[in-house]
């Protein structure tokens, strides 16, 4: 794909208008440096699987698929024409900032690195155990806790869409690679921050029920809705990085602002249905698990010769006789 210099941002942009096929077909020439980073974690989760295989370590199938299709969706949006593109138009941008807060995390984070790292890594107290140890140190300290609170990444993610494109940032970020790439990464750090306790599939630094997931989840949707709706219906343009496509594109700036309205809109309602069903299900089965436990213990107290009343029933009454017995 032939590239030419554009506009304020000084990086290149395709020489020919956007097609199908050029909007989707690869091209490495104007890969971002996420895809590479992408790629490289493919790597990585790779070989921590041959660790776990070498120490006769089972490790589900579907956890492998999933993250690797995360990694393959950062590398696409990223290092296809979607990445040329998305330089000057604000639709294809906005395709790859859903893509990466919205749908790749997702991948990634079912796919459970963490705990893969944790089973893959040395627990040895020399050198080799250092990357386990600040593992672990992330997932206990203050700091983990503070980022992974809904105090910060509900906001976080709010702000990824309000303070990003109703202010100046956008432009200047947009005036460089390593800015352009900055927002890139702070898009899909965002959405792991924000799914990751959600979703729940590896240790966090907090812990949340099932109910007060769901809540969390929802809680941003209003405000990912009505953006959409702002930047669909604006009757000016928002951001400047998009104000002046290539005349041979024919295409209308406000128009095409218009359609990244409607996909920012549209985007929200999959991955969130989604984690609702994942979250579901996680709940039922801890209920069930949950239940099971009780039967156990019940079938056991009766097979020592017991009643076979609820453990917790029987406790909390043997804790009330002796309080009782000790009052004067």
């Amino acid at each position: 794909m032939g590239h030419e210099h554009g506009g304020m941002s000084g990086m290149h942009l395709p020489a020919l208008p956007p097609t199908t096929g050029r909007l989707l077909g690869l091209d490495l020439g104007a890969a971002s440096p996420m895809a590479w980073l992408a790629l490289a974690l493919a790597v990585l989760y790779l070989a921590g699987l041959v660790r776990l295989h070498q120490r006769g370590i089972a490790w589900p199938a579907l956890r492998t698929v999933l993250f690797l299709a995360g990694c393959a969706a950062v590398f696409y949006v990223t290092a296809s024409g979607l990445q040329a593109y998305g330089m000057a138009l604000f639709s294809v941008h906005m395709v790859q900032h859903m893509v990466l807060t919205m749908m790749a995390p997702l991948g990634l984070l079912l796919g459970a690195p963490v705990t893969l790292a944790l089973r893959a890594l040395s627990t040895s107290h020399g050198p080799a155990g250092a990357p386990r140890r600040l593992i672990l140190w992330g997932l206990h300290s203050r700091l983990g806790r503070f980022v992974s609170h809904p105090a910060f990444t509900v906001p976080l993610f709010i702000a990824s869409l309000y303070g990003v494109y109703f202010t100046a940032i956008f432009d200047d970020l947009m005036a460089s690679t390593p800015g352009h790439t900055v927002m890139l990464l702070h898009f899909l750090v965002t959405g792991l921050l924000f799914f990751g306790p959600i979703l729940a599939v590896d240790p966090w630094p907090r812990r949340a029920g099932h109910g007060a997931r769901m809540l969390e989840l929802m809680l941003p949707a209003p405000f990912h809705a009505f953006f959409g709706v702002i930047v669909m219906m604006s009757n000016s343009l928002l951001v400047t990085t998009f104000a002046a496509t290539p005349a041979s594109w024919r295409i209308d700036p406000l128009s095409d602002q218009s359609s990244a309205g409607g996909i920012a809109w549209a985007f929200g309602e999959f991955p969130t249905v989604l984690v609702l069903t994942v979250v579901f299900f996680q709940w039922s089965r801890s209920e069930d698990r949950a239940n099971r436990a009780v039967e156990r213990a019940r079938d056991r107290a009766i097979a020592r010769g017991e009643s076979g009343e609820d453990p917790a029933l029987t406790a909390y009454n043997e804790r009330l006789r002796r309080l009782a017995a000790q009052s004067p």
